[in-house]
């Protein structure tokens, strides 16, 4: 079992969480962050500029040699936990990390060097095509001598990506493919999400030249545990900013001449968020930990923090709601938009049963 001291940064990282925090504080309210969402793409371009430019978040993952910072997933997953705090509508989790990892896992040093530094400097966003229309677990296009067929499904930034890395299925196995966004052949329609700060988009090929990266075999298991790790991160920075409003909410609000936080009741309700944040962190964080370390339990503690992490900010989600009463569901106020963030993370990369059923079989059952 991989071991992690939970809620120590080192100096390093504490000094990226609060500059990140400090920027977010700044630019990324709550009224910005539902202005990005009404944007044509669905996302705010100049918080994302200013994140790579002045802090350089797209560019942590990425070695020196290919102009990056050569952190690790551990710096990008405070990152990330922080982004989840505001809901903030940036592309971190789709392309400085998920498409990103997807060609850091190919090894291939001619792929990364022509794409890699335009990421890392934000110039240019990725986005990873994978699933087909029943989820995750099967790719949703085909590959067959360079041309690329079919349909990707929930695809993350898809339109704002300018670089589409593709899952594809080749023969028995499953290759990584790299296509101009605006390449002829490729149709981007946005979805409707019910979380509106999460864009997802559907990514048709119509036999579609592209380039091929060769690439080891199990890279989709590799990108599915970076997947869960880095969203359970994103959903204990947004379990906390829900524990934070409804805290304070229960300090102003008064009921039968006083503040409906001194009832016991409630008391006890918010210390079960309390706890519930804090476990979810310290599963969240072992889980990053093994992955960088390269853990052997690094697979099944990403399935665990992909369960618990979903099942805790639901949980919070929900009593943030209850505990404001009738103004929780409004749209005006924020609490709905946790809410919804809670039950569209939840069936991201897939339902919390598959990864239930990896653990059984890992444990045997």
């Amino acid at each position: 079992m991989s071991l992690y001291s939970p809620g120590i940064d080192s100096e390093e990282q504490a000094a990226l969480r609060d500059s990140v925090a400090s920027l977010l504080n700044r630019k990324a309210d709550s009224a910005a962050v539902r202005a990005a969402t009404m944007a044509p793409e669905r996302y705010d371009r100049d918080l994302w500029s200013t994140l790579c430019e002045q802090i350089g978040v797209a560019a942590l993952i990425v070695p020196e040699q290919f102009d990056g910072v050569g952190a690790s997933l551990t710096e990008a997953h405070i990152v990330l936990e922080e982004l989840g705090r505001h809901l903030a509508p940036v592309p971190m989790l789709g392309s400085a990390v998920l498409a990103t990892s997807a060609l850091l896992l190919s090894g291939d040093d001619e792929a990364c060097t022509a794409t890699l530094p335009a990421l890392a400097s934000g110039e240019k966003i990725a986005a990873l095509c994978w699933a087909d229309a029943a989820g995750w677990r099967e790719t949703g296009v085909h590959a067959g001598g360079g041309i690329l067929s079919g349909t990707a499904h929930y695809v993350l930034d898809g339109e704002s990506a300018d670089v589409l890395l593709v899952l594809a299925k080749s023969g028995g196995l499953v290759t990584l493919h790299q296509v101009d966004a605006n390449a002829d052949g490729v149709t981007r329609v946005p979805n409707p999400t019910m979380d509106p700060t999460r864009s997802l988009t559907t990514i048709t090929f119509d036999d579609v030249d592209a380039v091929t990266i060769p690439t080891p075999s199990g890279i989709e298991d590799n990108l599915r545990a970076i997947a869960f790790v880095a969203l359970s991160a994103e959903q204990v920075g947004a379990s906390r900013a829900a524990l934070d409003l409804t805290v304070e909410y229960t300090k102003s609000r008064k009921q039968f001449g006083r503040v409906i936080g001194s009832f016991q009741a409630l008391k006890h309700r918010m210390a079960d968020m309390y706890a519930l944040t804090e476990t979810a962190h310290s599963i969240s964080y072992a889980a990053v930990d093994a992955l960088v370390n390269k853990a052997p339990d690094a697979v099944q503690l990403a399935d665990s923090a992909r369960i618990y992490c979903s099942e805790a900010f639901s949980h919070i989600a929900g009593e943030t709601i209850q505990l404001h009463g009738g103004i929780g569901i409004t749209w005006e106020h924020d609490a709905q938009l946790f809410f919804k963030r809670a039950h569209g993370s939840a069936q991201l990369f897939g339902q919390p049963r598959e990864s239930l059923e990896r653990l059984a079989h890992a444990a045997g059952l």
